[in-house]
């Protein structure tokens, strides 16, 4: 039997099947830099008060000292994710000494990265490994490259959902089977599409000259009189070569067909040797500069714009994790940070997002060879560096379309998605989240990206005071906001008990730091 998408639509707008559609879960994972109030980074080391960034649920460090990351809980309401990211920036700012957090992916002005304090995670064998795999980035990629901030959004389906799916599919595999091959789908269907996601949100089309540190790009910048790079048709120069890409990963041939070959391609990966970084050495003069010469160090190195995920137990990595118990989420990661937001995302965004992933699961999915993954994934470089310059064609299994037409199109199919969610949420707010998003693909100058090239280059406007401007607003705002959904004694008892862990982790460690890697990275 062929399940085609209006199959889907259909039998989801019965009364039995429509309550399937709630449950979905969502988290948020956004990073945010720790800058001073004339716009340079803060040069502070985390903040104790904030707790042990090796073993805090909700506030830690990404690639530096200075850069945040705010994580939230699962949660079946998309206002409470919101929420819940406000209470956690509301009570970092209240902590961290005046300081701002950057409203920005693209940082702000660095006069030397040499300067970009590593993120530190104690002396624990698993702290120390951290930060050697950030030392391994910095010699790999350079240390600009990992001040970038992005959102990070975790999604997914309720098991109800998926016991409704596979009953009108008459499949009988085991279910977590099941599961796993749907949410490839998905990943499939997210890479035929997720050129639309940087089109609609992509906010970093110019940077502070600063970011270059001197480098050649191939990229034809221009600069504006109050002295920014930009691409005038950019959209999200994070997602560009300037941001988190790696070319040593461009030979590598991930499958998304299925779990098993994504696994082996993975697992291939991480134990392909790379040449390019043999040259850093892995131990020079008694320090460790990267924790191995491969291609990826480890799995977390894969800059994928989504990933499939399973939540893994304590020092299990990320593929056995999938191996063993399958995908229980996914993880969309080419969102910029919505600078017209305090959170770096917003209620509708993550409306349309539930749209879009729903939209890419029930959507008929044919499997990808690397040829057509390769034509998807040079759309997505496309828009990156040009997606609203109106002379753009993207393919489109052989066809060139430009945005609208290739928007629109999708939007006529999310619009039956936008209506149904509706119907089984009891609300309005997917049709009018739909709505507004299309307007941006016949108005290019309402994204993002278009507001912020206005203001740079034709009001003129500095960049770096604009985004300064926003952070002292947000800063203001949320600090003398009531708590939503978590309290102040929560975040002060969550701190200390991290800090306690991460005690308790250093005092059990019973191996060195090269027989704990040895055993790490032991297939």
């Amino acid at each position: 039997m062929t399940n085609s998408f209006q199959h889907y639509i259909n039998a989801f707008s019965e009364d039995k099947h429509l309550t399937s559609l709630t449950g979905i879960g969502r988290g948020i994972e956004r990073e945010g830099l720790r800058v001073l109030n004339e716009g340079k980074l803060s040069t502070h080391r985390h903040y104790h008060n904030l707790g042990s960034a090796l073993t805090h649920a909700n506030i830690t460090t990404d690639y530096a000292e200075c850069l945040l990351e705010f994580i939230t809980p699962v949660s079946y309401s998309a206002q409470q994710a919101i929420d819940q990211l406000r209470d956690i920036q509301k009570f970092t700012l209240s902590q961290i000494d005046n300081e701002l957090i950057w409203p920005m992916s693209m940082p702000c002005f660095v006069d030397d990265d040499d300067k970009i304090e590593l993120a530190q995670y104690g002396s624990s064998n698993i702290g120390t490994m951290k930060t050697v795999y950030r030392q391994g980035l910095k010699n790999r990629y350079g240390s600009m490259m990992q001040v970038i901030a992005g959102i990070h959004f975790n999604f997914s389906f309720s098991q109800q959902f998926w016991r409704t799916l596979q009953q009108l599919d008459q499949n009988t595999d085991e279910r977590q089977q099941f599961i796993s091959a749907k949410y490839f789908a998905l990943l499939r269907n997210y890479k035929r599409y997720s050129w639309l996601i940087p089109y609609l949100y992509g906010s970093s089309p110019a940077i502070c000259s600063s970011f270059l540190q001197g480098k050649a790009t191939n990229l034809p910048f221009k600069k504006s009189d109050s002295g920014y790079l930009y691409l005038e048709y950019a959209t999200s120069l994070r997602m560009s070569d300037l941001g988190y890409t790696n070319s040593e990963q461009s030979s590598l041939h991930i499958c998304y067909n299925d779990l098993p070959g994504y696994l082996d391609g993975v697992r291939e990966a991480i134990n392909l040797s790379s040449a390019k970084f043999e040259k850093i050495g892995i131990k020079v003069n008694g320090k460790y500069q990267q924790l191995n010469s491969n291609v990826l160090q480890i799995e977390n190195e894969l800059y994928a714009p989504i990933r499939p995920k399973q939540v893994a137990q304590s020092g299990e990595k990320p593929s056995e994790a999938l191996a063993s118990r399958g995908v229980e989420y996914i993880e969309v990661r080419a969102l910029d940070v919505n600078p017209f937001v305090d959170t770096g995302i917003s209620l509708q965004q993550i409306h349309f997002l539930d749209i879009f992933l729903t939209f890419c699961v029930l959507a008929d999915s044919p499997l990808l060879c690397c040829d057509k993954q390769n034509s998807y994934q040079k759309n997505m470089e496309e828009v990156v560096v040009r997606g609203r310059d109106p002379e753009l064609r993207l393919m489109d299994n052989g066809q060139l379309k430009s945005v609208p037409q290739w928007g629109n199109e999708l939007f006529t199919q999310m619009a039956q998605v936008a209506e149904l969610l509706d119907k089984a949420y009891q609300t309005d707010t997917y049709v009018k989240a739909l709505a507004i998003e299309q307007q941006k693909l016949t108005d290019p100058d309402l994204t993002p990206s278009a507001q912020i090239i206005a203001m740079v280059v034709e009001q003129n406007e500095s960049l770096t005071g604009y985004a300064l401007t926003q952070a002292n607003h947000y800063r203001e705002q949320l600090i003398t906001s009531g708590y939503r959904f978590y309290n102040e004694q929560y975040f002060i008892d969550q701190a200390e008990l991290s800090h306690q862990k991460q005690r308790e982790i250093e005092m059990n460690d019973q191996l060195s730091f090269e027989q704990f890697l040895a055993d790490y990275f032991t297939v």
